[in-house]
């Protein structure tokens, strides 16, 4: 019975998306239609057709050099910030070598670094990837390094007397589940942050000469609005796939303990 409930409510929640997303369309369709000038806002009829001109270029072409540059900054921003976060939330001496530089470094924004990047790494997907790295790195230390800090005292002091002694079997059995949430958090933000990144790095150049921020400019610069507004969309959507994945495997897979209020 409860597994039949859970369905109907999961299946009434996905009708109510999905007509929220109808809705949107219908009202995006009337407003172009109002305004009668594609170059301002195409329609979604406009833009409908030039996926099926375009699909082929976005899926093979431009699809995987953003990704590339999306993995690259994403992986070495975890294995970056996750080490140093940690250190940070647990070690005071740590805390005090780190947060002079990290908050000298955290204000730049990533986009002044473009430059250096192009330079240290050439027109390749590390120059963009790094770009990714510097937006991506800091929310996931600073969200672990505050997840670290928030570990309960008497969690800890509980585990010391149950024999858990070693630092390194403390972090492992206590600090670390408990700091994965805040964690987690500060991945999924860092997400966000690096389609950003991935959109302003390809558009300034600093990567090869494809990937969807590029196209995006590209056909800005040749009026081609219908095909700037497809790879917009195409951006949210994946950034949406990737958000929808990423809460997948760890509200499921990860923190099925964790229960949460949610009001329906």
């Amino acid at each position: 019975m409860k597994l039949m409930e859970r369905a109907r409510d999961e299946l009434a929640d996905h009708g109510i998306e999905t007509l929220s997303v109808i809705g949107l369309v219908i009202v995006w369709q009337f407003l172009a239609m109002a305004i009668d000038n594609p170059l301002k806002l195409p329609s979604f009829l406009q833009v409908a057709e030039a996926l099926l001109r375009q699909w082929h270029t976005i899926l093979w072409v431009d699809l995987p050099v953003s990704l590339i540059h999306f993995l690259i900054g994403m992986v070495a921003g975890m294995l970056v910030a996750l080490p140093i976060g940690m250190a940070m939330g647990w070690s005071r001496v740590a805390d005090r070598i780190f947060d002079p530089i990290v908050e000298l470094i955290r204000p730049i924004p990533p986009l002044a670094w473009i430059p250096f990047a192009i330079i240290w790494f050439g027109l390749t997907p590390q120059a963009a990837g790094f770009i990714v790295f510097v937006g991506a790195v800091f929310p996931i230390l600073i969200n672990s390094y505050v997840g670290f800090r928030g570990v309960p005292r008497v969690y800890v002091e509980s585990a010391m007397v149950l024999g858990c002694t070693r630092n390194l079997d403390l972090i492992r059995y206590v600090a670390f589940p408990s700091a994965l949430p805040s964690i987690a958090a500060g991945i999924r933000i860092a997400m966000g942050i690096a389609w950003m990144c991935i959109v302003a790095a390809e558009m300034f150049g600093a990567s090869t000469r494809s990937g969807l921020g590029y196209r995006l400019w590209d056909y800005y610069s040749l009026h081609m609005m219908d095909l700037v507004f497809l790879y917009m969309i195409v951006l949210g959507l994946l950034g949406l796939l990737i958000d929808r994945s990423f809460r997948y495997v760890v509200q499921e897979k990860l923190l099925r303990w964790q229960e949460g209020l949610r009001q329906n």
